[in-house]
């Protein structure tokens, strides 16, 4: 026997024995390893030390190498914290993420409708209704009007980033009316106004006149474009012909002209003294 020959007792038996097989009983001496979960197991165990599962005896006890086993199962080993279950919290998780983006979704929506939907300002046309009111549901009268508050309500706070992000969607709210009245054209040209737009306004402007050459908007509207464009010989002859036009004009006790009386007393004030 070579120095590197090592005795030991077979657990068999209990015979001293050397090499893979006992020359007593025959039974291999090398570790075996469980059939359930791969462990290695102790010369002549019962019991899986691991898993607890039955050692088979009549299993070939050869001294080879295991061949590589599969992944344990759940329920031989224990998790990592972060592996633990994973298979099966996957989908909740998903179904978790999904549910939180839905509520961000309705709930950047709502706000959506509710910052639309603030009281009008004192100082604009006055069309009225409670906040939080879905503009969807408005006719297109109503969706025009709200917008244009909201505007000049802007223009008046100096917000001048609100007023470009809004303009755009008064101005086709406004298009979406088909006919306008003298009213809704100047509205949508102060729109135009505070947005820096002085050619849509000039536009209105001059819509308004063509039907009615004395119209107080239309001369207000018409001054105020004309000045946005630096022309101010033209601004000029539009507040004198806002001035000659008030006292009768007045008197006809139009609805639009109580609604904007701040704009057309404003564009008075600004009228050259003869």
């Amino acid at each position: 026997m070579s120095e590197s020959t090592s005795t030991t007792t077979c657990p068999h038996c209990g015979a001293t024995a050397f090499g893979n097989f006992c020359s007593n009983c025959g039974n291999s001496l090398a570790r075996s390893h469980c059939v359930k979960c791969a462990a290695e197991l102790a010369p002549g165990a019962k019991f899986c030390h691991r898993c607890g599962a039955v050692v088979d005896a009549a299993a070939p006890r050869a001294n080879v190498a295991a061949p590589p086993s599969p992944s344990p199962s759940p329920s031989s080993r224990e998790l990592a914290p972060n592996e633990s279950d994973l298979g099966s919290k996957l989908p909740w998780a998903v179904a978790g993420i999904a549910l939180v983006a839905l509520i961000a979704l309705v709930a950047v929506q709502r706000a959506s409708h509710g910052g639309a939907e603030a009281a009008p300002s004192p100082a604009s046309n006055g069309a009225g209704g409670a906040a939080g009111v879905d503009i969807s549901s408005m006719t297109p009268e109503e969706r025009a009007d709200r917008l244009f508050n909201r505007i000049m309500r802007y223009a008046e706070q100096g917000k001048t980033d609100s007023v470009q992000f809004f303009a755009p969607m008064a101005i086709q709210a406004f298009e979406m009316l088909g006919t306008f009245t003298p009213d809704q054209r100047y509205d949508l040209g102060r729109i135009a106004e505070v947005a820096g737009d002085p050619v849509i306004a000039a536009a209105q402007a001059d819509t308004i006149l063509r039907a009615s050459p004395t119209h107080l908007l239309g001369l207000t509207l018409a001054a105020s474009a004309a000045l946005m464009q630096k022309d101010n010989t033209k601004a000029n002859d539009y507040l004198r012909r806002l001035a000659a036009a008030a006292p009768a004009e007045r008197a006809k006790r139009l609805p639009e002209y109580d609604v904007h009386a701040n704009d057309i007393n404003a564009a008075l004030a600004q009228a050259p003294k003869k």
